[in-house]
């Protein structure tokens, strides 16, 4: 068993401590970007977004709509920056749109 503190520590700092000794980062982060993306466009780009994945650093939409994937395409550059601002740090460098 983990040897136990007598410092008081806040929640926020155990649970980063938790996710750096088990190595969750990654995990978490793909569950973040998901979020990111539903939060960021809204219930019209959601409807027609079938799934979302992120491998290394590379987020794949897929969209069962080639028009919304065409006009997507368009702003790839925004859409990084924004779920990147969203999570607060670089998660992911590429977009591709299928």
């Amino acid at each position: 068993m983990a040897k136990r503190n007598n410092e008081n520590l806040s929640i926020s700092d155990v649970l980063k401590e938790f996710v750096e000794t088990n190595k969750l980062e990654k995990g978490l982060d793909k569950v973040n970007v998901r979020d990111a993306w539903t939060s960021l466009m809204g219930n019209g780009v959601n409807n027609y977004t079938t799934a979302i994945s992120l491998e290394r650093d590379t987020l794949y939409v897929q969209l069962s709509s080639s028009v919304l994937r065409e006009e997507l395409s368009y702003g790839k550059e925004k859409i990084v920056r924004m779920i990147n601002e969203e999570l607060g740090k670089d998660v992911v460098k590429k977009l591709i749109l299928r």
